[in-house]
């Protein structure tokens, strides 16, 4: 069955559905303790399964469960992005539904409207989602690996006279340079921004993403690639200004051209401005939906489950 806001707005009706919908993406119906790890836990709140009384004699919907090794207390949302949230869980879910299914992201302003938070509450929410989606580089690529650079912002030129104080010349320009790499095989993106564009500091962002002795670079015709090309096991390049876009042994850029094309509709169409600071986050955001695109939007989800440890502070957001 397909999955869609209407359909989950029906499946989950109460904050107590919220609660045991959130156990089965995370746990997959088995509960585990996030301080130790382990499935030997018990259950032991509300007893009805739907709602108890607290200290303070409100109600709460909150499932809780207590881990018998380490004897602490948690509920599904303890460690996670969601820790100590004031927003209701099901706002939470449909948020998170609305992230992994919209192509060109969602804007925080659009959250706020739909579903009654105020603007900063809802910024904060967004970005701690964007957080969860980063990509994992625990893992080295290998094999063919696509590279490519974008700059992101507005373009110096454009400004008036009187407000343009930058240069606007190739090289010279205060745009954000951001280095794309993917994975021919798995299509896994891997987005990083930089300080500036050099041979140094692509070789750096290429030996912490790759294997370098099983690796073929394919990239355009940039001579700042030359000096990390001959340490992988592979460099394949295509001139553009030639009006060569790939060869027998190589496509090219095309890969990570068809990801820029992507990341800036979004980044223009959706969130027209994206303070530089928090760039980062807006990458692991589209990197995550460009690399799960076989998926549906509910495995997606499913997948994001198991990414939702480790919780974005206001303070540090906005610090």
């Amino acid at each position: 069955m397909k999955i869609t806001i209407a359909s989950l707005s029906r499946e989950i009706i109460t904050e107590a559905d919220s609660y045991l919908y959130l156990e089965n993406l995370r746990w997959q119906g088995e509960p585990r303790c996030p301080k130790c790890g382990t499935t030997e836990v018990h259950y032991i709140a509300p007893t009805n399964g739907v709602s108890r009384k607290t200290a303070g004699g409100s109600q709460s919907e909150r499932r809780v469960w207590k881990c018998v090794p380490c004897r602490k207390q948690f509920s599904v949302l303890t460690g996670t992005m969601m820790h100590a949230t004031k927003i209701p869980v099901r706002t939470w879910v449909m948020v998170i539904f609305e992230m992994c299914s919209s192509k060109n992201g969602v804007a925080a302003r659009e959250i706020e409207r739909k579903y009654g938070l105020c603007p900063r509450t809802a910024w904060h929410m967004l970005h701690r989602i964007r957080e969860a989606m980063s990509h994992d580089d625990s893992t080295l690529f290998s094999g063919d690996v696509v590279s490519d650079e974008v700059y992101i912002g507005g373009v110096p030129g454009n400004r008036h006279a009187d407000k343009d104080d930058v240069k606007g010349t190739y090289g010279r320009t205060d745009m954000t340079p951001v280095v794309t790499l993917i994975d021919e095989d798995t299509h896994e993106a891997r987005s990083t921004v930089l300080s500036w564009v050099d041979s140094a500091s692509l070789g750096t962002v290429i030996r912490d993403n790759v294997d370098m002795a099983t690796t073929t670079l394919h990239t355009d015709a940039l001579r700042a690639y030359i000096p990390i090309g001959r340490e992988m096991a592979g460099h394949y390049s295509v001139d553009h200004r030639a009006g060569i876009y790939g060869t027998d042994k190589t496509n090219g850029t095309n890969l990570c051209e068809n990801y820029f094309a992507q990341l800036k509709r979004g980044l223009k169409g959706t969130h027209i401005h994206v303070d530089p600071k928090h760039l980062h986050r807006y990458l692991g955001e589209f990197d995550y939906r460009f690399s799960t695109f076989e998926m549906t939007d509910i495995e997606r989800m499913e997948d994001f489950g198991t990414r939702m440890s480790g919780r974005l502070s206001y303070e540090k957001l906005s610090a």
